[in-house]
């Protein structure tokens, strides 16, 4: 492991890719290999013990392409298993969770909601970081259950997909908050339909959690040097759904240049 080692990123899905655009993006001399774990989507409705252990899986991976660093891009795996990785492997770990409070420290915010999956938001791990930086914040958590489906599937783009996101948030809107988090790193996709719903600010970690990434490299010595040209992105999924490629290219906002299928006992059990 050293400096012009890959910075490696897993999630459950494509919506980890909304985090290595903007690591591209903040720092695009660095190479990065990613992991999408499709066949075991999503995470949001599996026990705690499950997460863990694919997260560990996730990580090992990654860890056999020789990455610097490992971003748990997944809000439910940040909730729930970013400590035990953190325990468990010499590698630096960034979550998606903590870079947060940049966002909150903006302003002293009265009122603030919390998007998720089911299992992000009963970890109450958001409640707990707003409260401790806004203590006498109103907080509103609303799982959000059918939200990762539509994106995956690209059902936001039809008239299914904004009943969904409406029926999904009427409670948040009932709340009127000043501030929405989104806690689940697939919801860039669908930020602007969310916006025009509610008409109030919206944030996603990816801008803060590559902030926190660039930190990280920093203060451990292992960011790259400046480089001609552009690094490498590798892709690898646990399985191929149809319309993919299209979909994969929207999250990440540039062409894709190959993908690799990872079918292994692991990716199933």
């Amino acid at each position: 492991m050293g400096k012009h080692s890959p910075i490696g990123v897993f999630d459950s899905g494509l919506g980890g890719l909304t985090v290595v655009k903007e690591v591209r993006s903040l720092l695009p001399g660095e190479d990065v290999v990613y992991f999408g774990d499709i066949a075991r989507l999503p995470y949001g409705n599996k026990s705690p013990e499950a997460i863990r252990r694919f997260s560990v899986e996730n990580s090992l991976f990654l860890i056999e392409k020789g990455v610097k660093l490992i971003v748990v891009a997944c809000n439910t795996a940040s909730s729930l298993a970013l400590d035990f990785l953190s325990r468990l492997f010499s590698v630096p770990i960034v979550g998606v969770i903590s870079p947060m409070e940049t966002a909150l420290r903006k302003k002293n915010y009265r009122k603030v909601a919390v998007i998720g999956t089911s299992a992000t938001i009963r970890s109450g791990v958001y409640q707990e970081l707003i409260h401790r930086l806004l203590p006498d914040c109103r907080v509103m958590a609303q799982p959000c259950p059918l939200l990762v489906p539509i994106i995956e599937t690209g059902a936001f783009r039809e008239e299914i997909g904004e009943e969904v996101i409406r029926h999904q948030l009427k409670e948040v809107k009932a709340f009127s908050p000043e501030l929405l988090l989104l806690g689940c790193t697939h919801y860039p996709i669908i930020e602007g339909q969310i916006r025009r719903f509610l008409g109030c600010e919206v944030v996603s970690s990816a801008h803060y959690t590559a902030q926190a990434v660039e930190r990280t490299l920093r203060d451990l010595g292992l960011k790259r040097e400046r480089r001609k040209g552009r690094g490498t992105l590798r892709i690898f999924v646990s399985d191929v759904p149809d319309g993919f490629e299209e979909l994969a290219e929207m999250f990440l906002g540039e062409r894709l240049e190959g993908v690799s299928v990872r079918r292994s006992q692991m990716c199933f059990t």
